[in-house]
């Protein structure tokens, strides 16, 4: 191929400029869906600035840097018609496009779910911009955004609150959705599994007593549901108890080994299901015994999961969430606070 000449490079310059991107390449390059885009233009009017004779929308370097900074905002949570504004705005566009019925994003407001929507109900405003970056698949802002979390608002608000909220709503959609999404929970999942793992380290080590065995966590064999105890671990980081993660499905003799060795003050077992939740495991777990003869000690154990729902095992603790779990090991650490046990 030759090449072009200056003339050749002035007379292309001074062509009538197509200006820019299509809406599909858009699309791919900001993470959202062509109709989106589509969407976006007809309620809120941030569509291309200027448009040409053709069937197709042309969008220049200031509609991109206007659609970047709302796909930022609505990820943050700000509801896209506030969003809309503040990005038009930001590029000397004061003119957004009328909203259609219906399309009230204010909190309590009657809010028509555009497509890939999440049925988040009332939540807290993070719970949004967390939904909005996992139906985009948009890695790095929902990575970015669980690590604002934890650092802001601590494990167990961020678990309770923010991620727990929108995981349910992504297991609704999949579930209404003959299958779909499940991507966008796999996706969710993973880096919510990444930020509780980054809020354990490192933590610098408080004043619990040497004597005093970890809390063990673990998955009872055959259960792979390992999210919530992950939260707990984080969670007993953050209020610097010893602990031991041991993970998804750990056998049975491994699990009895691991106590033999440890002597801990707690072992917490999960089960996300009834299938899994083995009852027998369970009281050998709290029969466990390790020490001089007439200075035996035994472990607590707590039962955790919707797994154990309905069976209540006389001396065993089982605390209905995150918070009321980790109250409960801390005050196995002080002698101050009492423990009732069912």
């Amino acid at each position: 191929m030759g090449e072009i000449q200056p003339a050749q490079r002035r007379e292309a310059a001074a062509r009538p400029v197509e200006a820019g991107v299509t809406t599909g390449s858009l699309a791919r390059r900001l993470g959202v869906s062509p109709t989106t885009l589509r969407s976006w233009d007809r309620r809120y009017g941030v569509g291309p600035a200027a448009r040409s004779d053709g069937r197709h929308r042309r969008w220049t370097p200031q509609d991109v840097a206007m659609l970047e900074e709302m796909c930022r905002l609505t990820s943050a949570g700000v509801p896209p018609a506030e969003a809309a504004r503040t990005a038009q705005e930001g590029v000397g566009r004061n003119q957004p496009g009328p909203e259609l019925p219906g399309g009230d994003d204010r909190p309590g407001g009657h809010r028509s779910q555009a497509a890939g929507a999440l049925p988040l109900g009332d939540v807290r405003q993070e719970c949004r911009g967390l939904a909005r970056a996992a139906v985009r698949l948009d890695a790095p802002t929902v990575g970015d955004q669980l690590a604002s979390l934890v650092a802001r608002y601590g494990v167990v608000l961020a678990w309770d609150e923010v991620m727990v909220p929108t995981l349910h709503a992504v297991g609704r959609k999949w579930e209404s959705s003959g299958d779909r999404y499940v991507e966008v929970e796999h996706l969710l999942s993973w880096h919510i599994s990444r930020a509780l793992h980054r809020a354990t380290e490192p933590v610098a080590p408080v004043g619990t007593p040497a004597a005093a065995g970890p809390v063990v966590l673990a998955c009872v064999p055959g259960e792979q549901h390992s999210l919530a105890l992950e939260a707990l671990h984080a969670g007993l980081v953050e209020l610097g108890l010893p602990t031991r993660m041991f993970g998804a499905a750990v056998p049975t003799e491994a699990l009895t080994a691991a106590v033999r060795r440890l002597g801990p003050k707690a072992v917490l077992l999960w089960a996300q299901t009834r299938s899994t939740a083995d009852l027998p495991l369970a009281r050998h777990v709290a029969e466990t015994r390790w020490g001089v003869k007439g200075a035996r000690s035994h472990p607590a154990v707590l039962l955790g999961g919707p797994g154990w729902a309905g069976r209540p095992v006389r001396g065993m603790l089982r605390p209905p969430g995150l918070r009321d779990a980790l109250e409960t090991l801390s005050a196995l650490y002080d002698p101050l606070v009492p423990v009732t046990r069912s």
